[in-house]
């Protein structure tokens, strides 16, 4: 199973980059899951055609009683891609990351992966602070793999250096470990030769170039991906080598 968990700092793109990588690997052939590890639950919207998903924390809140069926707390997107969100607390009460934990563990007890059985898992994790349940994938166990978007900003390559970090302090424990860079293009001055040099510096690959597309933007306004809309498109293409490396690197 492929087990990645996609991180970077807030507004660097992580969730579009997860949904399109979800689609790529569903129009592959793949039974992929996705679970969006964001209090603002936004990562599967445009894998279910705009509309917005339930969280699981939304429906706990409003629910004496934990779901009896991943139906329950789960949408199917495009290509049967099965979508969860995580959310988060009240707005100013509690910690978001909790609402990671707790939704990992009633995942657990309800046996989703054995019941699923996915080709595929991908979690979508905010970066900007990388520590309680923001970590769980990492250190849990959950996923295998970490992919870092970023762009050529300095604030998204600050992001990306502190969740190599902590990528890293993991390592030993036989968790997750970094497998790449996802450069979002930005359009920024010298952006490949900035993402590149940190990529050099500290021993990791640009996994995907990404570039700025009218064709994302325009497929996001309406609820979907580029890979739904025209698998053809060249920003498509880009998504789908993604998918393919990565299946070729599991098979390895």
């Amino acid at each position: 199973m492929i087990r990645i968990a996609i991180y970077g700092k807030g507004g660097i793109g992580k969730s579009t980059m997860t949904s399109h990588l979800a689609a790529a690997f569903a129009c592959l052939g793949k039974r992929v899951i996705q679970i969006g590890c964001d209090p603002k639950a936004d990562s599967t919207i445009n894998l279910l055609g705009g509309k917005p998903l339930t969280p699981v924390m939304d429906y706990l809140r409003d629910h004496d009683e934990e779901p009896d069926e991943i139906s329950e707390i789960a949408g199917v997107g495009y290509k049967d891609i099965l979508c969860i969100e995580t959310g988060g607390p009240t707005p100013g009460l509690g910690c978001a990351g909790r609402g990671i934990i707790a939704t990992f563990r009633l995942l657990e007890d309800m046996r989703l992966f054995e019941t699923y059985r996915p080709d595929v898992v991908l979690y979508d994790v905010l970066g900007d602070v990388v520590c309680g349940g923001f970590a769980a994938p990492i250190r849990e166990g959950y996923a295998r793999k970490v992919l870092i978007v970023t762009s050529g900003e300095k604030m998204a390559l600050y992001a990306a250096d502190n969740i190599c970090k902590a990528v890293r302090n993991f390592e030993d424990r036989s968790y997750a470990e970094v497998g790449g860079i996802i450069l979002n293009s930005r359009n920024v001055p010298g952006e490949e030769a900035k993402v590149e040099a940190f990529a050099k510096e500290r021993g990791l690959s640009i996994a995907a170039r990404i570039p700025r597309s009218d064709d994302i933007l325009r497929c996001e306004e309406e609820g979907m991906t580029t890979i739904e809309a025209d698998p053809e498109l060249p920003v498509s293409q880009c998504f789908l080598d993604l998918a393919r490396k990565l299946i070729k690197e599991e098979e390895a």
